[in-house]
């Protein structure tokens, strides 16, 4: 059986389309948590895709209570044409890094290439915060030993770590769905000797893995403001971490939250409305 029908008798992917009453960027921030790995505006409203399996009794629930006045449409996603969405899939030159799809990685340089398997986007280098976070840890000379990565996926951004130079990487991940692809990208790069994934809350397990140099968390702003306290008590000194999911409408509020719990900012990375920002401990 070829590929392509073997891919086409998959169950298909649940298409959403919200129409906001309100600041889109608050029903943005609700997909991202949900699991959304891209969302596309389309006029005034929002359409985005998830996995099967997805509980979209919850999801509409979490859509209408940030905003009453939405209105949600949920449906099967029509057949993907998987040749036509691998072609518009690229590798993408980061500075010392590319983080690439097997098809495209032939003759690069297996030590500064990032190999993974997409999946609709899902932790590639697809989307602009991770390109913004694998940036931004290139501004750091030399790269800290000791890195956690919270919230890591696909463990894309473990394995930039890695290959930047960081000797321990912690993976921390809740979604068990998300641990096995993580833990075959991981060996895939060959850097299972440098990054470990572990399962669980990244509340409960980043104390447990402190002190650390350097935290990662593309997560989005809501649940990044409510963890800097913990990335501060979990840093070495001179410490730093790196902040993406944040849109770049939220990012002065966002800029008041990390000077208030007593950072520094050290650069910033912007692109197609995200931002992502390096900061570290005062």
């Amino acid at each position: 059986m070829s590929e392509t029908r073997a891919e086409a008798s998959e169950p298909p992917w649940i298409a959403v389309r919200v129409d906001p009453s309100r600041d889109p960027a608050i029903l943005t921030a609700v997909l991202f948590a949900a699991g959304s790995q891209g969302v596309q505006e389309d006029g005034h409203s929002l359409l985005t895709h998830f996995p099967p399996g997805t509980k979209t009794d919850e999801l509409v629930r979490d859509i209408m209570d940030a905003d009453p006045g939405a209105r949600v449409s949920v449906s099967l996603a029509p057949q993907v044409d998987w040749s036509e969405w691998r072609a518009s899939v690229r590798a993408h030159d980061l500075g010392a890094l590319t983080i690439s799809p097997p098809w495209l990685a032939t003759g690069l340089d297996p030590d500064r290439t990032i190999i993974i398997e997409p999946a609709m986007a899902f932790g590639t280098g697809e989307h602009a915060t991770t390109r913004g976070v694998t940036r931004l840890m290139q501004r750091i000379d030399p790269m800290p030993s000791n890195v956690a990565d919270i919230g890591a996926g696909s463990a894309v951004l473990s394995i930039c770590a890695a290959k930047l130079g960081a000797k321990r990487v912690a993976a921390v991940e809740i979604d068990e769905d998300a641990i096995g692809n993580a833990e075959q990208n991981v060996m895939a790069n060959g850097v299972a000797d440098r990054v470990h994934v572990i399962q669980g809350d990244a509340t409960t397990i980043l104390p447990l893995l402190a002190p650390v140099d350097l935290v990662l968390a593309n997560i989005i702003s809501s649940v990044l403001t409510g963890l800097l306290p913990l990335m501060f008590e979990s840093l070495s000194r001179g410490g730093s971490a790196i902040l993406s999911g944040i849109l770049e409408e939220e990012s002065a509020a966002m800029l008041a939250e990390i000077i208030r719990g007593g950072w520094s900012v050290v650069a910033d990375d912007r692109e197609d409305g995200w931002w992502s920002v390096l900061i570290t401990r005062s």
